[in-house]
C-alpha cells in the first residue's frame, strides 16, 4: 500500500561519540533521516525491518508471551530513573532499557515510546498511548514529575508502589495456594473413588443379594448420579471459566462480587485489609508525587480492586470538589476502620496527608502479612480433617456391607 508506515531501525551517535541504536516509524528512510537531522543527529545506518514473512516473531496464544508483569514495570522504573538520576538523557535511558530488559514484550513498547519522545511527545503522552501495559497511576505520576521537575524522584515513587504491590500479591497468592491446592485434591480424590472404586464394590454387593446399609445404598447412588453427570459438569466449569474470565471485570458483576468479598467467611478479613493497603498506598504515592488531589481521587478509586472502595472514593471526590473535608465522607463507609479516618484526617490538618497515607499502608501490609500466617495455619489442620471425614466416611461405607457378608452367603 503506498504511503504505508514501516518500521526502520537506525544507528546514531550521540555528542560523546558512541554509537545509539533505535527503531522508528516511517514511510520511508527519507523520512527517518530528515526526522534525525532535525534532532540534530547523523545518521550512521537506517535499514527496514521486516514485520512479514520468516522474520517475523511467533508466538503461540495461551502462553503469555506478550504478558508484561507489574515486577517488569517495577524494575524498569527503578532503571530508569537511576539512569536519568546519573545525568543522562531520556531519550539515552529509554534506548537502553528496550536493549536490555528481559521482556521481548516490555522492549517493543519501550521502542515505541522513545520513538514517540523522540518526535518532541512528552514522556507522559507516550506512555498514555499504551494503556494496557502502563497503569493510569504511573502514567499521571510520571506528568506531574515533568511538570514538577523531579522526574527521577517520582520514577523512584512507581518502582517503591510498584514493588510493594508485588509483594502484597505474594501474600494473597501464599495464602490462597494451600487451601485451593487441597481443595482440589480432596475433590479429585472423591470423584476418583466414586467413579473407579465404589463401582467395583457395587457389582461385588449385587451379587451377594439382600439389603444393602443406607450409607452403602447414598454412596452406590452418588457414584451412577457422578457418571452421568461428569461430563456436563466438566464442560459446563470450563465454560464458566472461560465467561468468568471474560466478564470478571464488568460493573454489573464487580457491583454483586466485590461487597461479598469483604463479608465472606474467614477471608473477608484479609480481602479488606488489601483493599485498604492498596488503596492507602497508591493515594499517598500519588499525593507525595504531586499529582492533583482530585484526580489522585479518581485514579485510587479505580485501581483500589474493589467497587466498595472506589463508592468511597467518588464520595471522597465529591465532598472535596465542594470544599468540604478529605477524611469526613470515610467514616461513613463500614469499609474504613476509625483508625484510618482519623489518620487521614490528621494528616489533612497537619499537611502531611502523603507520611500518614504510607503509614498506614505499611501497618495494612503486616496486618495482611499477620493474616495470612493466621489463616494458613488455621486452614491446614481443618482441611486435613475435612478431607480426613470425607474420605473415611466413604471407606466406612463401603466396607459396611462386608461385616455382614457371612449372613448374606448363609
Amino acid at each position: 500500500m503506498a504511503g504505508a508506515s514501516k518500521t526502520f531501525e537506525y544507528a546514531v551517535r550521540d555528542r560523546s561519540g558512541k554509537i545509539v541504536k533505535g527503531r522508528v516509524e516511517a514511510n520511508n528512510q527519507a523520512a527517518v533521516a530528515n526526522r534525525l537531522r532535525e534532532m540534530g543527529l547523523a545518521a550512521v545506518s537506517i535499514s527496514e525491518i521486516s514485520t512479514s514473512g520468516l522474520n517475523s516473531e511467533i508466538t503461540i496464544p495461551g502462553f503469555g508471551g506478550n504478558k508484561i508483569s507489574l515486577k517488569d514495570l517495577a524494575v524498569m522504573s527503578r532503571q530508569l530513573a537511576t539512569m536519568i538520576d546519573s545525568g543522562l538523557s531520556l531519550l539515552r535511558a529509554l534506548a537502553i532499557l528496550s536493549e536490555q530488559t528481559e521482556s521481548k514484550p516490555l522492549a517493543k513498547v519501550l521502542a515505541q515510546v522513545r520513538s514517540d519522545v523522540e518526535v518532541g511527545v512528552a514522556f507522559s503522552t507516550a506512555l498514555g498511548k499504551h494503556p494496557t501495559v502502563f497503569p493510569p497511576l504511573m502514567i499521571n505520576m510520571v506528568k506531574a514529575g515533568e511538570v514538577g521537575g523531579f522526574l527521577d524522584e517520582t520514577l523512584v515513587s512507581v518502582a517503591n508502589n510498584f514493588e510493594a504491590e508485588v509483594k502484597l500479591r505474594g501474600k494473597i497468592k501464599s495464602a490462597m495456594t494451600y487451601p485451593v491446592v487441597v481443595f482440589v485434591v480432596a475433590i479429585l480424590a472423591t470423584t476418583g473413588m466414586l467413579l473407579f472404586i465404589v463401582p467395583i464394590f457395587a457389582g461385588m454387593f449385587s451379587s451377594l443379594g439382600g439389603t444393602l446399609p443406607l450409607p452403602t445404598r447414598i454412596l452406590m447412588f452418588l457414584s451412577q448420579a457422578l457418571k452421568i453427570t461428569i461430563i456436563p459438569t466438566v464442560i459446563a466449569l470450563i465454560v464458566f471459566a472461560v465467561w468468568w474470565g471474560k466478564h470478571k471485570n464488568d460493573r454489573g458483576i464487580r457491583e454483586r462480587v466485590d461487597p461479598w468479598k469483604l463479608k465472606v467467611p474467614v477471608f473477608g478479613a484479609l480481602f479488606k485489609k488489601i483493599a485498604i493497603s492498596r488503596f492507602t498506598r497508591n493515594f499517598g504515592t500519588m499525593i507525595h508525587a504531586g499529582v492533583p488531589l482530585l484526580q489522585a481521587l479518581e485514579i485510587v478509586g479505580e485501581t483500589s480492586g474493589n467497587i466498595v472502595i472506589e463508592r468511597a472514593a467518588k464520595a471522597v471526590q465529591e465532598s472535596v470538589r465542594r470544599g468540604e473535608s478529605l477524611a469526613g465522607p470515610l467514616s461513613q463507609h463500614e469499609v474504613f476502620p476509625p483508625m484510618v479516618v482519623q489518620m487521614m484526617a490528621v494528616g489533612e490538618d497537619t499537611g502531611a496527608l502523603d507520611t500518614m497515607l504510607a503509614k498506614v499502608a505499611d501497618f495494612y501490609d503486616q496486618e495482611v502479612e499477620s493474616t495470612t500466617e493466621q489463616l494458613t495455619s488455621l486452614i491446614e489442620p481443618i482441611m486435613i480433617v475435612v478431607i480426613g471425614a470425607i474420605v473415611g466416611a466413604m471407606v466406612i461405607a463401603m466396607y459396611m456391607p462386608i461385616f455382614g457378608i457371612f449372613s448374606l452367603i448363609e
